[in-house]
């Protein structure tokens, strides 16, 4: 049986999406279901489900506000509510799919980031995934841990959401163009987890976005390439953030690519998310 953290979000809508479209049965919970928090209410739903594969879709993503008023959520959720989860998982001998971010690196490295680099996170938010990768490496015995990147979506806030819509009240805007990584497709991210489910590669930590990469600024002007709007580059200077965000995150792909899995090219995807949302 497959359990699902977070289901209600982003990739765990998704995920439900394709699991329902590939009749496979699984079993959904979000906070209200399960407190990833509350190590007992976990273990009760583990004991009552026995998955054999947890999806660990749940998570904190408000990464500036990670950086003070939501700093304690943040941990509580990425770093305590994976170490229950991961514990639980243990206990009844089932794999362990734990998604994390490129924001475990610190953006210097002008080169792909593989998945041997040592992580170096930078802001809140990745530090508290970093801590939720080492949990499930020491907790879990069979586990993979995915870090992604520029999530978009049908189900959640991103930013192609964000640029469609300012997009219909202003005729200009100004997009960063000094941070450069890959976009990844909720879709492609999905699918990936059940080509490995399937596969079963050797265990361990794969990168998943989608191929090519880009900058903000590039990404904006493809999700508005039909439209009028008038969208003009700025430093991270000129658009200050509360948390870091790595100028350079690129991260490389082949692991992935080695297990048999076909990676869209993010303009591929985000070709084929717009139709979708526009039908």
């Amino acid at each position: 049986m497959i359990l699902i953290t977070g289901s209600n979000g982003q990739l765990g809508t998704e995920l439900r999406h394709l699991l329902d479209e590939k009749r496979i049965t699984y079993v959904a919970t979000d906070a209200t279901e399960m407190d990833i928090t509350d190590k007992n209410a976990v273990d009760i739903i583990f004991k009552k489900v026995t998955p054999s594969v947890v999806y660990h879709c749940a998570a904190y993503t408000a990464v500036d506000k990670a950086e003070d008023e939501g700093k304690e959520m943040n941990a509580l959720i990425n770093e305590i509510g994976t170490k229950n989860v991961a514990e639980a998982a243990e206990s009844v001998d089932a794999t362990m799919y734990y998604i994390s971010t490129d924001y475990v690196f610190d953006g210097t490295n002008q080169d792909l980031y593989q998945v041997t680099d040592s992580a170096n996170p930078k802001n809140e938010y990745g530090r508290a995934k970093h801590v939720g990768e080492q949990l499930v490496e020491s907790i879990c015995s069979k586990y993979y841990i995915i870090r992604t990147s520029w999530v978009f979506g049908e189900y959640g806030n991103n930013f192609v959401y964000t640029m469609r819509r300012l997009s219909e009240s202003y005729p200009k805007l100004t997009v960063v163009n000094d941070q450069v990584g890959r976009p990844t497709w909720t879709r492609t991210l999905a699918e990936f987890l059940l080509h490995l489910e399937n596969v079963k590669p050797k265990y361990g930590v794969y990168h998943l976005s989608n191929d090519n990469s880009c900058s903000w600024y590039e990404f904006a002007l493809e999700i508005l390439k039909d439209s009028d709007v008038e969208v003009s580059p700025v430093t991270s200077e000129q658009y200050p953030q509360k948390a870091y965000r790595p100028k350079h995150s690129i991260m490389d792909l082949s692991k992935a690519k080695a297990t048999g899995f076909n990676i869209l090219t993010w303009q591929e995807a985000l070709a084929s998310f717009i139709s979708d949302i526009s039908k």
